[in-house]
């Protein structure tokens, strides 16, 4: 016991202090947004697999197809029906029938002139039917291309869930640029607003020119204009993402005020840079399913030719007081039907059944087709966005370093205010730049995520959260944020 209880703690310290740290700074992350009533972007996603609009149209698409694949089943299936009536009449052929059904004729209703001027005679007539298709080749055929329509509907329902949570993770993270832009707008107004009361300072005691101050003033106007925009713009990105997300737009909606360190984005999109085959991607799947379930049909429209045959069963039961009462009579049958000329109207199906096979014909080759454009157009746009990233990162990096150092030759006296208003609006415009850079990567990182057939939910790691999909929960370590 003794040795045991030794070697636990052991296993325990062999933790990376790294690792360690970076797991524990993401679950404080993560505490804090979902104490302050954060949206974390997996609850998003979710929200949206529920009640995103086309989400929920796709849905109630293949609701409606599954339906229409069991009305198929009509032409293969057997089928039970009860039957209930009453007749009264004095029709010579009804009543003498009738009194034959209830099996109460007598010597005296074979009279000529009760034949010819019968009473009036009523009838309960029950019956329980039962009808078995027996060889309907057009059932069997328009049986499968409902099914492969079915299919269809599936695989496209899929394919705009992953589409919409593209479409979330794109307006998620555009609200947080917003709001970082705001942001840094904000803080670049205050100092702008300081270097404006610095610049009338030195005008009042002679060390600067009356340009110099106006100079300032425009520069600070021009942030705050900037900064009406960007706060405007930050509004409606929450907004738009209420919308993905199948909400009213009310703007409510709390998330972030920054967007994931640079190296959390490029963590999250590594996986994607490699040039690779997409693997199921259901707009394919989807289109593929259709062409499948236009030539079952063509198939169906053909079997219109070939005979029917169908057999049936019933009980009757007739009597002239209740229903199901008197003796029941059964009767068994088989009948086969051939209609080969029905006014032209199995020719006009079958062509009809034809274009609607060459339109999917040309709909699975286009969705090839743009999948594969797909597959080299995100990859480049991901690789110019991490590179554009790289950019933005040392421009920005330079552009601090270089404010830093004319706001020390400007304290030293060495600089003017004008070099001081300059290097500041270049390190604000770096800043913007840098934020706008992440955000294209991310976008890029889920619409490359997208091509490939993947799940664009995955980015959810970037907030230190986890996407589920279909019941499987997908656990990524969280990135360090920088």
């Amino acid at each position: 016991m003794t040795e045991r209880t030794i070697q636990i703690p052991r296993v325990v310290c062999t933790i990376p202090a790294p690792v360690f740290l970076v797991a524990l700074a993401a679950l404080l992350s993560l505490t804090a947004r979902i104490a302050s009533g954060q949206l974390p972007l997996a609850d998003a996603l979710l929200t949206a697999d529920r009640a995103g609009f086309a989400n929920r149209a796709a849905a109630g698409t293949r609701t409606a197809q599954h339906g229409a694949a069991l009305g198929a089943l009509r032409g293969i299936l057997p089928s039970v029906r009860f039957d209930a009536g009453y007749v009264r009449t004095t029709d010579p052929i009804g009543t003498f029938g009738a009194t034959l059904r209830q099996r109460a004729a007598t010597a005296a209703d074979f009279d000529p002139a009760r034949l010819n001027h019968p009473d009036a005679v009523g009838n309960y007539g029950t019956a329980v039917v039962v009808e078995q298709p027996l060889f309907n080749a057009d059932a069997w055929t328009g049986r499968r291309a409902a099914s492969r329509a079915e299919d269809a509907a599936a695989e496209t329902q899929q394919w705009t869930t992953l589409s919409t949570r593209a479409g979330v993770v794109r307006a998620y993270y555009g609200a947080v640029l917003a709001a970082e832009r705001a942001t840094t707008l904000g803080a670049a107004l205050t100092a702008a607003r300081a270097h404006v009361r610095d610049a009338e300072s030195l005008v009042r005691n002679g060390s600067a020119t009356k340009s110099d101050a106006l100079l300032a003033t425009v520069r600070a106007d021009d942030i705050e204009s900037q900064l009406l925009d960007a706060s405007g713009n930050s509004t409606n990105a929450l907004r738009q993402l209420e919308i993905a997300l199948g909400q009213e737009p009310t703007g409510n909606i709390v998330l972030p005020r920054e967007l994931p360190g640079s190296a959390a984005i490029r963590q999250a999109a590594s996986g994607d840079t490699a040039r690779e085959a997409a693997t199921q991607r259901g707009d394919v799947e989807a289109a593929q399913s259709v062409l499948d379930a236009s030539r079952a049909d063509v198939t169906r429209a053909h079997s219109a030719y070939v005979p029917r045959v169908n057999g049936f069963a019933r009980y009757d039961w007739n009597s002239a007081a209740t229903l199901y009462g008197g003796d029941k009579n059964w009767t068994v049958g088989v009948m086969a039907s051939w209609a080969p000329f029905a006014g032209a109207s199995e020719i006009a199906d079958a062509e009809t059944a034809a274009g609607h096979a060459a339109a999917a014909r040309a709909g699975a080759d286009g969705a090839i087709a743009k999948a594969k454009l797909e597959l080299e157009t995100t990859r480049v746009a991901l690789g110019v966005a991490l590179a554009r990233l790289d950019i933005a990162e040392h421009a920005a990096a330079q552009s601090g370093e270089a404010h830093r150092m004319v706001a020390r030759k400007y304290d030293a006296g060495l600089a003017s205010i004008a070099e001081l208003l300059d290097a500041h609006a270049v390190q604000v415009q770096s800043a913007l730049a840098l934020s706008q850079s992440r955000f294209a990567v991310i976008a890029a990182s889920a619409e490359r995520k997208l091509a490939l057939g993947r799940d664009p939910g995955a980015l959810a790691v970037l907030d230190g959260s986890s996407p589920t999909v279909g019941g499987n929960t997908s656990r990524t370590e969280p990135e360090q944020r920088r």
